[in-house]
């Protein structure tokens, strides 16, 4: 590849004047890898595109990164200039690059990042460590190692992948990104040879010109099936090897402090569930067949990770010293296994008596191929021809002989052979069982409702949907209680009420161990549970899954203890659940409807009083958290989410969802999966063993009082303000947010309504794109106003909770971040091309506030500037802007040029267009789009690019 200059910008000289004087050390090298990366890039750029394209990126990067600097709105506009004078094939050229520039600025950012933990940890900065937390819990909180290792064995963390739609990046760039993310790793790594220095910079190169050449936008909306198959993709490429690498060194981590003794090696520390197949809450596309599919596809993925593993512990396990019941079982099946192996004949001839452990790997091999063949029959035509009992039915059938095989190795002084391979084996099997993931199924209380008023009106007895709450509890109970069953098949059936009951047949039909939890979203009340409990039934689901009550709405956290109380107070149902209970509890519709200060606190007291009800009734109970990626959807640091939860709300069981590019960031290479794994361990582990100190009553007081106020504040704009919606959806991209494909389900759970019916990814989603973020800091402003200006003590109250108190603390963090990556300013340019003139002055209310607000939360954290306090996340945070300025700029000047098509729309000749054919073939991937050549790919792509530039998409 032909080297080019590098012009003004960007170089590393350029990003460190860009950083001045908030440079954090001169040995940091974030800008080094920045700038490294960029170069490679725009020297990709002039090559495919040529000189002028490379000076148009870096005259639009000089102008935001100026902007940046002096806030003079004049920059914007020039910007807007050189952006909508492009031609449209240009015009994408550009706004990928931008893009793919802000992917690059990440990746540059994740090297630096784990270098840094590796070498250099930052003052103050507690990194989720084993060892530490070992001996801190020791010394300061003087646990005992026993009662820290036997906290530890006995606890469990379950991580919930779900399908919600916030991954903008496709799969095959994602792949992408790992592997040049692996060679810049490489490439500044030290000891390295000149020879190997240029292979990698050449691997590099090519990485992010494939990269560059991939089509960015999704072209077609993917199914729920796609969906699965992206979520499964991360077992296969970390967590399947991930997992054992982690819990070997949970195992060996305990000898810090003297305990000798191994880790169980089906301990539950890390359990792994899904939603993805299994979500029909507001999607029609998740149907039973999509159920039934994403199981059997599940439960083939398990068996073909098995198959080639054990193939190779076959191999290693060559030995021919075991234990007598070894050796009697394996004579057993040689014997038998010659006449009856119909895939391994040959094998079976090939192996003596001399390798019993051969024998018996070979028979559970001959099962996973067998149990492997029967989910790829049934999925592909429903049926199939080898029998169940050929195949491993559950997963103790699977750990057995694999138990014998170990304890064999250990009678026989070969405890070193049997903690490698065969240990990390059995711990996979332990954790992933038959199929990989356990599915939960989410459906919508309202859906039951229908099922259960049809039935009553076939038998004649009334509506169940007119009926108040008590009659409902006292009917549901009766039946529950009795043996008959409620309806046949001549139930007349809508196709959502067929739906419903498709979806418990699918219960009934597939092995109960690829099924975790029936989740019921908008459930308000005692009979929303009893309800599912009995369509189970009737249902005929053997066994039965765990009912989980998901409580979202203000109104319905604030019910939610009442509801649950009631529910333990019945005898049937404590005897249905041994004395353990799961509730959900969703941050992103209580902030949709209240904001984040009154939906954050009310989670946090909603949470304390179950705990109450559940002790007063002698119930375990677990949490489960609907966490999203953003603040809005309560989003963090996962150790200070953790630790900030009200205290007896963990105790050693923890359920949460990872979600959308949460995942990728969690899960995407080796290096982050191990420090995901251990967060989420140490802080369980934490929590539970340093409770989190109790608020004191006069900050309980200030926040019920902080409550009201913001409730009323945001309320009063999103919901009473008439003409809301309509400048809401004028002034970010709502509309075309669908246009990005990156997920199966609808935007809205109803196609019809306003913001009520709007789902909370794309309602976070658009305020992200525009860099205004406000949902998540709308009523934080008048709530401090309020209770400062009635007392100005306050402000030392509010000081010290934000000093003392996680909860508050984590809280106002989050929102000072979200505030350092917002821009009035940028949202000021939005309004001024896309908001009619009548509801200008709305906006700059809104804006007003925005500042006042940013203003009082500075004074509440007791910093002069934002970030004061995190100069890391500062800095790139600073390196990122002007990427993501150009890439607002663009968009808010391309939905003008959508929305009203005579703005500034330029004559395109053919022949002026086939001038560039790479920007020429760029327009034709989109032909079928009602708007001008080329705009709908450059606005999806500004989606894409400010995205990946703030790290969130909802």
């Amino acid at each position: 590849m032909a080297k080019a200059s590098v012009a003004k910008l960007p170089s590393m000289d350029a990003h460190l004047r860009l950083l001045a004087p908030g440079k954090v050390s001169d040995d940091d090298k974030l800008v080094e890898y920045d700038a490294m990366l960029l170069d490679r890039f725009l020297e990709i750029v002039q090559d495919l595109h040529g000189e002028g394209i490379r000076e148009t990126v870096q005259e639009c990067y000089e102008l935001s990164a100026e902007y940046e600097r002096t806030h003079d709105s004049k920059k914007l506009d020039e910007l807007g200039n050189v952006l909508t004078s492009l031609e449209p094939g240009d015009s994408i050229v550009v706004a990928s690059s931008f893009s793919h520039m802000l992917n690059l600025a990440n990746l540059a950012e994740e090297v630096q990042i784990a270098q840094r933990r590796r070498t250099k940890p930052k003052k103050g900065y507690f990194e989720s460590n084993l060892e530490e937390t070992f001996k801190r819990l020791i010394g300061e909180l003087k646990k005992t190692p026993e009662e820290i290792f036997d906290a530890l064995k006995n606890q469990t963390v379950d991580l919930v992948f779900t399908a919600h739609p916030t991954q903008s990046i496709r799969r095959s760039l994602l792949q992408k990104h790992g592997r040049i993310r692996n060679s810049l790793t490489q490439l500044c790594a030290k000891d390295i040879t000149p020879d190997e220095k240029q292979e990698l910079d050449e691997a590099l190169q090519r990485e992010i010109q494939a990269a560059f050449r991939t089509d960015e936008i999704r072209r077609t909306q993917p199914q729920p099936q796609d969906e699965m198959r992206a979520g499964m993709s991360y077992f296969h490429e970390t967590i399947w090897k991930g997992v054992p690498k982690f819990l070997r060194r949970v195992d060996t981590a305990p000898k810090s402090i003297g305990i000798n003794e191994r880790l169980p090696y089906n301990a539950p520390l890390i359990q792994f569930s899904s939603w993805m197949g299994g979500d029909r809450d507001g999607n029609p596309r998740v149907t039973p067949e999509v159920t039934r599919d994403v199981c059997l596809l599940a439960r083939l993925m398990a068996a073909n990770l098995y198959f080639s593993q054990i193939e190779d512990l076959m191999f290693e396990l060559s030995m021919w010293r075991c234990s007598d019941e070894l050796r009697l079982r394996a004579d057993e099946l040689h014997r038998s296994s010659k006449k009856d192996a119909k895939h391994y004949i040959e094998f079976w001839k090939k192996v003596p008596p001399s390798e019993p452990y051969r024998v018996i790997l070979g028979d559970v091999r001959d099962k996973l191929y067998n149990t492997r063949e029967r989910a790829r029959q049934l999925l592909s035509s429903g049926i199939s021809d080898i029998p169940e009992e050929a195949t491993l039915t559950n997963v103790e059938q699977f750990l057995e002989p694999l138990e014998l095989c170990y304890r064999s190795l250990c009678a026989c002084g070969d405890s070193p052979i049997a903690d490698g391979s065969l240990l990390d084996f059995l711990r996979q099997v332990s954790t992933f069982g038959l199929s990989l993931v356990r599915l939960d199924i989410r459906q919508e209380s309202d859906r039951h409702t229908d099922v259960l008023d049809a039935i009553t009106r076939h038998l004649q007895i009334g509506s169940y949907r007119e009926w108040p709450e008590e009659k409902r509890q006292e009917w549901l109970l009766s039946e529950l209680r009795g043996k008959r069953p409620l309806f046949g098949s001549d139930l007349p059936k809508t196709e959502e009420i067929a739906d419903v009951l498709g979806a418990f047949d699918v219960i009934a039909e597939l092995p109960s161990d690829g099924f975790g939890a029936y989740i019921i979203s908008m459930a308000t009340a005692t009979s929303d549970v009893l309800a599912v409990e009995l369509l189970q039934r009737e249902s005929r689901v053997k066994k039965p899954l765990r009912v989980v009550p998901l409580f979202e709405k203000l109104a319905d956290l604030e019910a939610a203890p009442a509801a649950v109380e009631r529910l333990f107070s019945i005898d049937w149902y404590r005897n249905r659940i041994n004395g353990k209970q799961e509730v959900m509890i969703g941050y992103s519709d209580s902030g949709k409807g209240a904001g984040r200060l009154s939906a954050a606190w009310q989670l946090y007291k909603a949470q304390e009083e179950l705990v109450k009800v559940a002790k007063e009734y002698g119930v375990k109970l677990t949490m489960f958290h609907g966490r999203g990626g953003t603040v809005g959807r309560g989003g963090g640091p996962t150790h200070l989410a953790i630790l900030s939860q009200p205290p007896d709300t963990i105790l050693g069981s923890l359920r949460v969802t990872v979600q959308g590019e949460v995942i990728e960031q969690s899960f995407g290479e080796e290096n982050l999966c191990f420090k995901t794994l251990q967060r989420y361990t140490v802080g369980t582990l934490e929590h539970g063993m340093q409770l989190p100190i109790s608020p004191k009553p006069e900050w309980r007081a200030l926040m019920d009082e902080m409550a009201i106020v913001a409730t009323e504040e945001y309320r009063s704009v999103v919901f009473k303000e008439p003409r809301f919606v309509e400048y809401f959806r004028l002034a970010t991209p709502e509309l075309e947010y669908g246009r990005m494909n990156i997920g199966s389900r609808p935007s809205k759970r109803k196609p019809s309504g306003g913001i009520e019916s709007l789902r909370a990814i794309p309602w976070i989603f658009a305020w992200t794109q525009t860099r205004f973020h406000l949902p998540v800091w709308l009523g934080f402003g008048a709530a401090f106003k309020h209770v400062i200006k009635k007392d100005p003590k306050n402000l030392l109250i509010l000081r010290e909770m934000h000093n003392d108190w996680p909860f508050f603390r984590v809280t106002i963090d989050l929102i000072e971040m979200v505030f350092s990556k917002g821009n009035s300013g940028i949202a000021a340019l939005y309004d001024k091309l896309l908001v009619s003139p009548d509801l200008l002055p709305f906006g700059e209310q809104l804006r007003a506030n925005y500042e006042e607000t940013k203003d009082l939360l500075l004074q509440v954290a007791d910093h002069k500037t934002l970030l004061e306090g995190d100069p890391y996340l500062k800095q790139r945070l600073r390196l990122r802007v002007p990427y993501i300025t150009t890439l607002n700029v663009y968009q808010a000047y391309t939905l003008k040029r959508i929305r009203e098509p005579d703005y500034a729309v330029p004559h395109i000749s053919n022949d002026k267009l086939n001038s560039n054919k790479t920007a020429a073939e760029l327009v034709k991937l989109n032909p079928t789009s009602e708007y001008a050549p080329g705009l709908e790919d450059t606005l999806i792509l500004t989606m894409k690019g400010i995205a990946a530039g703030l790290q969130n998409t909802g």
